[in-house]
């Protein structure tokens, strides 16, 4: 049925498209995708790495580009070593927001998602609402959850837990709809109860879909908490990223601009590894 949350809301791709092409919908792409491995391979990265900053660098020396447009590479670097004991409590306030915001979030998602696969009738009266929160920036919130909670931490909870849920959740949902129902056909012959059925073949043939959601979610957790500390507060990687750029000092804005691409990057490494570990049986 149209109204059918898998038929009206986006899931980031569909099932049909090239086979063993990446996507996120397809963990079997992203668990069996090849890495460096050789000698030759993890050097080849290295050299890449080292003639993109060093031609960088070259470059911003040559055309003698001010430090308030582009500052040199080498000097984003310093900054982030010699700076760091200063980056990184504000580091922590963003890092704690996440975590909170992305377990709530991702717990009500996996949740809901459960319930809506089981009650059809649940499904068409919060589909309208996860649309909503799917196409709302949470950002725009911020302000307003600020009126109502003050400027502490409480809002940007609220806001990273509304960006996460609907992600953790359409996927999920994606992942408990595609479990192949010969195998639930097949277990309630045995006796098996709805329970069960859940417990035994639904969750797990859903996990890698489970696992895409919540690598999605929190990215886009760690995008709003940044974006939250930007429209208001004291501290947080984001509202240091306003403090530098209203002092021009772009090194160290560069510097935490490196920090929050690093943790956006330690987040993938992670749901990767849990991928390989829990759900490497789809590749």
């Amino acid at each position: 049925m149209a109204s059918e949350l898998r038929e009206t809301i986006p899931t980031f791709g569909e099932a049909g498209g090239e086979e063993g092409g990446a996507g996120l919908t397809n963990w079997s792409a992203l668990t069996g995708a090849s890495t460096a491995k050789s000698a030759g391979e993890i050097g080849g990265l290295i050299l890449v790495a080292v003639l993109l900053i060093g031609g960088l660098e070259l470059a911003v020396r040559h055309f003698n580009v001010a430090p308030y447009v582009f500052p040199r590479p080498s000097d984003i670097g310093s900054s982030l070593l010699n700076d760091f004991d200063s980056f990184w409590p504000h580091m922590k306030v963003t890092i704690r927001e996440l975590l909170v915001g992305f377990s709530i979030g991702a717990s009500l998602g996996i949740m809901l998602a459960a319930i809506i696969t089981q009650f059809p009738y649940v499904e068409k009266i919060v589909t309208p609402y996860v649309l909503l929160l799917v196409t709302t920036p949470m950002i725009a919130l911020v302000p307003l959850l600020m009126l109502n909670y003050g400027f502490g931490s409480t809002p940007r909870y609220i806001a990273v837990t509304l960006a996460v849920f609907p992600m953790v959740m359409i996927n999920s949902a994606t992942g408990f709809r595609r479990t192949d129902l010969a195998k639930i056909a097949l277990a309630r012959s045995y006796g098996a109860n709805t329970l069960q059925i859940f417990a035994k073949i639904r969750f797990p043939l859903a996990l890698p879909m489970i696992i895409v959601g919540l690598m999605v979610g929190s990215i886009f957790g760690l995008l709003t908490a940044v974006g939250a500390e930007m429209v208001g507060g004291k501290n947080g990687l984001g509202n240091q990223l306003q403090v530098y750029a209203s002092l021009i000092r772009m090194a160290q804005f560069w510097a935490i601009i490196l920090l929050i691409a690093l943790i956006g990057v330690s987040i993938y490494v992670i749901f990767f590894w849990i991928g390989k570990r829990w759900a490497s049986w789809q590749a």
